[in-house]
């Protein structure tokens, strides 16, 4: 892996990241990693999928079929080889050897970059990733035991349309029948990303120059966030404030909705006992009342700061990806459980 500066590299060095690899490259938000690695036009991708994948993948992605539940990776470390980023999207269900598997064969074949299918909370809060189950650390000491690889880890919090229209265990809202559960007041602020800034946050990353050319160049580069986090956001939103987009979207009011209230710390405490119970259909309730406690562990923005400046990222409109929430919540576009 390159370390230092650009000028003390040797010839032929290249001082850009230019060929990307991505498992999931048809998914939610892989295909818009994808294709906002496209539009900069800096980039080769290559879709690692199954031989049985009948997902489509955006136009100009190149494909690899890899069988990659079996022990045997020869194939994989193939397909694997000259690419310099690996960026891993798959369900959070998806069994856990299934990335390890990726990220080994990722090492054998050299890849300097590994996004390891962190898309989520803030990674460096122990305590938030001990209370909702959900912890990258077996991954990133694999990563980093093998020394090849560097890691990556993308901190956008949930996906704001499809968290809006996942219905009430997600951020509350039910809009087949127009009910709402406030968590506490409703007050307490979290970040939440959509998926085109998830794949513009990428792309923008991986368009980086890799190295500072040399001691003087103070210019952001993809190495000083090497086995780190990139902090992005869309929009910093209460539930209320999300409440008052619906509103203006659906041309509605308060008297058209049902309103209840609920503890999020009980209801986080619910979902841990259903779910010491077997009852995994708890799991998304626990880890959405989980951010909503009112102690800022949502609102990474204001204890670390965004990378948004620094990337070159969008400022979205609210109403436009909340229409599309709503949309997705009225058509049952989203799974109800992970």
């Amino acid at each position: 892996m390159a370390r230092g500066y650009g000028k003390d590299q040797p010839p032929g060095f290249s001082n850009r990241i230019e060929k990307v690899a991505i498992v999931g490259a048809g998914g939610q938000v892989g295909k818009h990693i994808a294709e906002h690695l496209l539009q900069t036009g800096k980039h080769v991708v290559t879709a690692i999928a199954r031989p049985s994948s009948t997902k489509k993948l955006p136009e100009g992605v190149q494909v690899v079929c890899v069988d990659y539940s079996n022990d045997d990776d020869a194939v994989l470390v193939q397909a694997l080889r000259g690419q310099q980023t690996l960026i891993i999207t798959m369900s959070v269900a998806a069994p856990r050897d299934t990335v390890s598997k990726l990220v080994r064969a990722a090492a054998k074949a050299g890849v300097p970059y590994v996004l390891p299918n962190w898309f989520g909370h803030d990674a460096a809060n122990n305590t938030l990733c001990s209370d909702s189950l959900l912890s990258h650390d077996s991954i990133r000491a694999e990563i980093e035991s093998f020394g090849i690889s560097s890691y990556l880890l993308l901190v956008c919090n949930f996906w704001y349309e499809f968290s809006l229209g996942g219905g009430p265990d997600r951020y509350g809202f039910d809009f087949k029948k127009r009910s709402f559960i406030l968590f506490d007041d409703g007050n307490v602020a979290i970040n939440t990303s959509t998926w085109p800034q998830c794949g513009r946050a990428i792309a923008n990353l991986l368009s980086l120059k890799e190295l500072p050319d040399d001691e003087t160049d103070r210019s952001p580069t993809l190495s000083q966030f090497r086995n780190g986090s990139i902090y992005i956001s869309s929009f910093r939103l209460s539930q209320r404030d999300m409440f008052e987009s619906v509103k203006r979207v659906t041309g509605t009011s308060d008297a058209d909705w049902t309103i209840n209230h609920e503890s999020a710390e009980q209801g986080w405490k619910n979902g841990q006992a259903a779910l010491q119970q077997g009852n995994m259909k708890a799991f998304t309730k626990m880890l959405y009342r989980r951010m909503f406690f009112p102690n800022g562990d949502g609102d990474y923005q204001s204890s670390r700061g965004l990378h948004n400046d620094l990337l070159g990222l969008t400022v979205e409109d609210l109403d436009e990806f909340t229409a599309i929430g709503v949309r997705m919540g009225e058509n049952g576009e989203v799974s109800q459980s992970h």
